[in-house]
């Protein structure tokens, strides 16, 4: 189902780069009114100016996401990339529905690098990523097969001298029902190419759905599960070369002198590549390579950052939130209400770093040569891999070519293009195609991390126990300030404050502040909901901890404070509902609940532990009520849910990365801990229906466990956990 080649002809920007040249960045749809409750769009589609551009000699191709053959193969081309997630199948599903096709006459091939066809609209870049690829794709890519229906509709009406109102779409061809004539779409391609683009289309009502909101197969799962499914790891162009590295042990060190003669003494190593701040052992396979590594000799200089450790950075944050910072949003006046406020809570919350940890490490094959170069990789990014790989190779981007390809996990890692700069320098000094494996050590110890954060939290409550005042000051870095610096402004940046702004509830003195501080010594990046994962774990928990000092339930507090938030409302009654809140649970059980709106989307959730005598924490039971607006794919918000609640709670339990000497002590699974199978609770998830716009996925989930699972571990224990992850010898207790 997936056009996945290692020369595949998505991979070659050809008739799509050049036409893009030609083009400037355009708005990609402009809403309007029109009749008959549909949305009527005005066209500014890549391709669609004009005529539409021929997909061959007998083919069409209205726009840059949809191509048809004269044979009648209908070519989606993906925008954003598949990593597990189900966009493979829930992008095709919103081109179809408008299109006329179904999902089993569809191919699908990943989009090349370019911004200007590709780019989120959210985001103005070609990423995946944010939980914004159905949000960016929700009209786009509907009107992108509506576009092209028309024309086909058009080309039957023309060669049948018919009103095309008289035609209709269906199941890939043209039906002219009051005369029984009927034509393929792959008929109708060469006459379709040649037909003006209309000016305006009108959309499905959404109760004309066909496809949208119902339970839908995932085209890639039969090439995952008969082995044919292509990942960067999976790449092998004729003659490649395996290399892996060893990199600076301190970030920021450099390679001081490296012993490679036993290395090259080993069967199958072909040569040692030294680098500033690395050394790369290229062999025949992987297992040469890594014994060519385990045999260099290697001393490193440390660099400024020899002696840093984890203390040293939580500290410097700790000193930062000692000061004033960027307000982020201020309603009222928190300091004359907590003046007058009957009680006081004061908090300090702390997260950790922590690493991607993706199924598939991290991987990227080069073939450089002096008059181009080629990249096969997975990436979240890849029209900046692209931009990345030209400025290391020394070459102009139009001679790079760069192949995506099925990703074995994400997590906002493979937004970065650290992996393919490392691996154009090693092709520098190797002849012929060479692919750069990093071992399950490099990609923990090298990882690019979740910031830590530190928070200083103070609220104010009345006579009654509701909240009067609410004063968040917190401190770490932004990573949106180095991956997208003109979105940070005036010393704040959307990701660092969702989830600590714009809150559900009915606060009527409201106070956030940030401090960007960036720790030395360690890169940071996006992870697996960002600025929500530390956010709502804080807002969530402190929330907790008013309703404790209220004397009130957890459930009853937070709904009182909901009444202008009738979607939340609905989602955190529907959890507790279904979650069975406030029937009697074993000794040493408890229920925890959180609910958050980001990513655009309301989610409750109730945690169900168990703390063990020895501390020991068992999830055992989430429930899940989502309000993600009009869902695509029922089964894909379930799968996400489930996947990142089991993401959130390793996290919880597990989660850390610290630092000793300037070196990260993790190395493997042993020692940063995934969730076990037999660890995983019960998860059930309760979807709230409506035509909403939609929301994320993604990401949701992961956020809104953390401070479920901790509230319902001081339910079980009386204990509050205000640092993640999880201290089980902290909540040890007596016989």
């Amino acid at each position: 189902m997936i056009l996945d080649r290692i020369d595949s002809p998505a991979a070659h920007p050809g008739r799509l780069s050049a036409l893009a040249n030609s083009i400037s960045r355009r708005r990609f749809l402009q809403v309007g009114a029109a009749a008959g409750g549909g949305l009527m769009l005005s066209l500014s589609l890549p391709f669609a100016n004009g005529e539409a551009e021929a997909a061959g000699a007998d083919g069409f191709a209205p726009n840059a996401f949809i191509r048809i053959g004269g044979d009648g193969q209908i070519v989606l081309i993906m925008p954003y990339v598949e990593m597990g997630q189900g966009t493979y199948t829930s992008i095709p599903m919103l081109i179809a529905e408008e299109l006329e096709v179904d999902l089993k006459q569809v191919r699908l091939e990943h989009a090349p690098p370019d911004e200007k066809l590709y780019a989120n609209p959210l985001l103005g870049v070609q990423a995946t990523g944010n939980s914004n690829a159905i949000r960016g794709a929700w009209q786009p890519l509907r009107q992108a097969g509506a576009v092209a229906r028309t024309m086909l509709v058009a080309a039957a009406a023309s060669r049948w001298n018919v009103d095309p109102a008289s035609c209709r779409a269906q199941s890939g061809e043209v039906l002219h029902p009051s005369t029984g004539r009927r034509i393929t779409y792959g008929a109708l391609a060469a006459d379709a190419a040649r037909m003006p683009v209309p000016e305006s289309v009108v959309l499905k009502r959404p109760e004309d759905f066909k496809f949208i909101g119902t339970p839908a197969k995932r085209l890639d799962t039969p090439a995952k599960v008969n082995g044919t499914a292509v990942y960067g790891i999976d790449v092998r162009p004729p003659g490649v070369k395996i290399a892996t590295l060893a990199q600076s042990p301190v970030f920021g060190g450099r390679l001081k002198s490296v012993d490679d003669t036993a290395a090259k003494a080993v069967n199958g190593v072909r040569q040692i590549v030294r680098l500033d701040d690395a050394v790369a052992v290229v062999a025949d396979h992987m297992g040469a390579a890594k014994k060519g590594l385990a045999a260099l000799v290697i001393e490193w200089d440390g660099g400024p950052h020899a002696k840093l450790g984890t203390d040293d950075i939580a500290s410097e944050l700790e000193q930062a939130t000692l000061k004033p910072g960027a307000v982020a949003q201020n309603i009222g006046n928190v300091d004359e209400a907590m003046a007058s406020a009957v009680t006081k809570v004061e908090a300090i919350y702390q997260v950790p770093f922590l690493a991607h940890a993706t199924m598939e490490p991290m991987n990227c094959t080069v073939h450089l040569r002096k008059d181009g170069c080629e990249v096969w990789v997975g990436n979240q990014a890849l029209a900046r891999a692209q931009a990345a790989a030209a400025k290391t190779a020394g070459l102009p981007l139009e001679k790079v070519v760069v192949h995506n390809h099925l990703i074995g996990g994400g997590f906002g890692r493979r937004l970065e293009i650290d992996g393919v700069v490392r691996a154009v320098e090693i092709a520098k000094h190797v002849d012929g195609p060479v692919k750069v494996v990093w071992t399950r050590e490099e990609d923990i110890q090298h990882d690019m991390y979740r910031p830590y954060f530190f928070d200083r939290m103070s609220a104010g409550l009345d006579e009654k126990g509701n909240p009067v005042a609410w004063n968040h000051r917190y401190a770490g870095s932004s990573i949106v300030a180095r991956w997208l610096p003109p979105a940070f402004n005036k010393g704040l940046d959307p990701d660092t404050t969702e989830g600590a702004i714009d809150l559900t509830y009915a606060l009527p003195n409201f106070h956030v502040e940030y401090l960007r501080v960036e720790p030395p010594g360690i890169p940071t990046a996006f992870w697996r909901s960002v600025g929500p994962s530390h956010n709502v774990f804080v807002t969530e928990s402190f929330m907790d901890e008013l309703a404790a000092a209220a004397k009130q339930d957890a459930v009853a507090y937070r709904l009182a404070l909901l009444d202008k938030a009738p979607r939340a409302k609905a989602v955190l009654e529907l959890a507790a509902q279904k979650a069975g809140w406030g029937q009697p649970l074993p000794k040493g059980s408890g229920r925890g609940v959180s609910l958050q709106h980001v990513f655009a989307t309301y989610m409750a959730m109730v945690a169900e532990v168990e703390v063990a005598k020895d501390g020991a924490v068992r999830v055992r039971r989430v429930v899940c009520a989502v309000d993600c607006g009009t869902v695509v794919n029922p089964d894909t918000v379930q799968a996400q849910i489930q996947s990142a609640i089991m993401f959130g709670i390793t996290a919880a339990l597990y989660g850390e990365i610290t630092l000793k000497n300037g070196r990260v002590e993790q190395t493997n699974f042993d020692s940063y801990q995934i969730l076990r199978m037999n660890e995983a609770p019960a998860v059930e998830v309760h979807i709230v229906q409506n035509f909403e716009p939609p929301g994320g996925m993604g990401e949701a989930g992961t956020s809104a466990i953390v401070p479920a699972v901790a509230n319902a571990i001081f339910a079980a224990t009386g204990k509050r956990l205000r640092k993640m992850p999880v201290d089980a010898p902290a909540l040890k207790r007596s016989a």
